[in-house]
């Protein structure tokens, strides 16, 4: 028998993410009193390995991101420090379309997913986890990923370490 929250016994089996919480607290987020630099700024600043990044574009760059949803998931960012896909120029905007349609091919030939959840939260009242700065989902799917974990365990279960989906997809660009 499992010992809950407050100490008492009950029939639940649990599995912590401890390190959700530094995440949800601001952890390389530049949240409102947080004096953390913007990640998606100081990324490009790191070579690629230490960055995670899988491809730098001219007006854009993909990366892995550190809170995946699903192993592969890549956020294309653009260079420029902006919040709102109205303040893109042209280039930049097809640059990230680009970008994001070569992520989709890259992935379907690293990790043959079924489908894809693309994606930008547009301020931090729509889910904007770095609302400051522009970036497009591009999520892997596969049938059974939403299993029971992240929906009861509010646990991601990821079978490869991001270096090494990074490394693969790199190669495979």
């Amino acid at each position: 028998m499992e010992i809950d929250g407050a100490g008492m016994p009950d029939g639940w089996q649990r599995l912590w993410a401890p390190h959700r919480l530094d995440y949800l607290r601001g952890e390389n987020r530049p949240l409102e009193g947080n004096a953390v630099e913007c990640p998606f700024c100081r990324i490009p600043t790191l070579t690629d390995q230490e960055g995670l990044i899988v491809h730098r574009g001219v007006n854009a760059y993909v990366v892995m991101n550190l809170y995946p949803y699903n192993p592969g998931h890549l956020l294309v960012c653009a260079f420029r420090h902006v919040a709102d896909l109205t303040e893109l120029t042209t280039d930049e905007r097809e640059e990230i379309s680009a970008l994001t349609a070569h992520a989709m091919v890259t992935v379907r030939k690293v990790s043959a997913p079924e489908g894809f959840n693309l994606g930008m939260n547009q301020g931090a009242i729509s889910g904007a986890g770095v609302a400051e700065h522009i970036h497009q989902h591009v999520v892997p799917r596969w049938s059974g990923d939403a299993n029971f974990m992240p929906i009861i365990g509010k646990t991601k279960v990821l079978p490869q370490l991001l270096t090494l989906t990074r490394d693969e997809l790199a190669a495979a660009w």
